[in-house]
């Protein structure tokens, strides 16, 4: 008798809990997503108005009006430039409502990414305009850039926890497990590391602590120390895992880049505790950490639904392990078009000469940039890595993408493609700078 008490009191306490949870997670979304639908209208209006003009004239956007600042190629929207970074909320509100609805809309963030975006890119003029340099302190020190990078480490959480609820909740086919873990992985991977990637290169402590936990949501927590304390180090020599060498493809740089990244954590860490006096084996050891907090995590939650289930949720980690190989893969993949065919001279010395915008593939197409916080302007960002993203210049001088990452992703994955397009783009660009290659 007490066991079925028992029983019911637990029926009711998981009723009630979902009861609580789903509604405050849809008035969330709805809430995000009526704002959000307001931003992609501004944007949108942004690529009528963006090629014509003159510095201190004012356009109309929907009803409201703007002032544009000219570069001497270019034009920038102030407002929309804050606007615009907010967009990356758009990827987690489609896949939100698109499990909500269920059928083709379960593609919708596929669609988002991979076609529409690429269209803006294409239509809208590209944004080449960079930052004064009297208002790049300035610009620097503003909360508000912060500030998004901040919201997101919460949405992502969010949205993580809830795709655990949909998982063991619902009996997904196999169809709908492709498109929701894909979907995450665009989530979690796509914008999360991009933005961990930000937060990793800042010096205050809750900005890298933040880093950390994106990057605990994807099992790539050592990314902290080998893009930091190795890639920055090393790109564009033959020494980076991280760089991909011209006629390589991404399946085999993925490979190369996933276990030679990793082992050089350990390596990485190894010097930086020998350094300071520490034991290797030691709570000082980070990467012992890294290893331990991803499997705290997602066994608390399986935990969690486990008991409100009323059974062992096997969806939860299974899930969760398949999200993060897609989303480290997003990064990757990221990593093989920024730098493929990117190399250093070696000077006499045997040092190779200092890491400068002519090292890293650059692109200013504005929509990708605004869902990216402007990694693609990452020739750069490795040029001055202690630069925000919001102040990131575009340097005419450095190799030029022919699309954005939304599209030179699609590419990267076909290898045929991707060297028809990218190798003679290479070559052309190497005989222009007169560029050496390393022996």
């Amino acid at each position: 008798m007490k066991k079925e008490e028992g029983g019911k009191a637990s029926i009711y306490c998981h009723q009630a809990f979902w009861s609580w949870l789903l509604p405050t997670y849809q008035a969330g979304f709805l809430v995000l997503g009526s704002c959000l639908l307001t931003a992609s209208r501004l944007l949108i209006g942004l690529g009528t108005c963006l090629p014509v003009g003159r510095q201190g004239t004012w356009y109309l956007v929907h009803g409201t009006s703007y002032k544009f600042v000219l570069s001497p190629k270019n034009a920038t929207l102030i407002p929309m430039k804050k606007i615009g970074f907010f967009s990356a909320l758009i990827l987690p509100t489609l896949l939100f409502f698109g499990m909500q609805w269920g059928g083709p809309f379960q593609w919708m963030i596929h669609i988002f990414v991979f076609l529409l975006v690429p269209l803006m890119d294409y239509l809208i003029q590209k944004d080449t305009a960079n930052v004064p340099a009297a208002e790049v302190s300035e610009s620097m020190k503003s909360h508000f850039y912060k500030l998004i990078t901040f919201v997101w480490v919460y949405v992502q959480l969010a949205v993580l926890i809830w795709g655990f609820y949909v998982v063991s909740t619902q009996e997904l086919s196999l169809i709908s497990w492709l498109a929701f873990a894909t979907g995450m992985a665009l989530v979690t991977g796509g914008i999360g590391i991009t933005v961990a990637h930000e937060l990793g290169h800042r010096s205050e402590k809750i900005e890298q602590t933040y880093s950390k936990i994106l990057l605990m949501t994807v099992c790539y927590m050592h990314f902290f120390i080998e893009h930091n304390r190795g890639h920055h180090v090393r790109v564009a020599t033959p020494e980076d895992p991280a760089t991909s060498r011209k006629g390589e493809t991404f399946y085999a740089f993925w490979w190369r880049s996933v276990t030679q990244g990793y082992l050089s954590s350990w390596h990485l860490e190894a010097e930086r505790l020998k350094k300071k006096g520490h034991a290797f084996w030691s709570l000082s050891n980070q990467m012992i950490w890294f290893q331990i907090l991803p499997l705290v995590f997602v066994s608390s939650f399986s935990v969690v639904f486990s008991y409100l289930e009323g059974r062992f949720v096997w969806e939860v980690p299974v899930f969760f392990l398949i999200q993060s190989v897609l989303g480290f893969s997003l990064l990757e993949l990221v990593n093989y078009l920024e730098h493929y065919g990117m190399e250093r001279k070696r000077l006499p010395s045997g040092l190779y000469e200092k890491v400068t915008p002519l090292h890293s593939w650059n692109a200013s197409q504005l929509v990708s940039n605004f869902l990216l916080f402007q990694l693609q302007r990452h020739s750069d960002h490795h040029a001055a890595a202690h630069k925000r993203y919001q102040v990131l210049d575009h340097h005419e001088t450095s190799p030029q993408l022919p699309a954005g990452y939304s599209a030179m992703i699609i590419l990267a994955c076909i290898p045929p493609l991707w060297f028809a397009v990218m190798d003679p783009l290479l070559s052309r660009w190497q005989k222009t700078q007169k560029f050496d290659l390393i022996e």
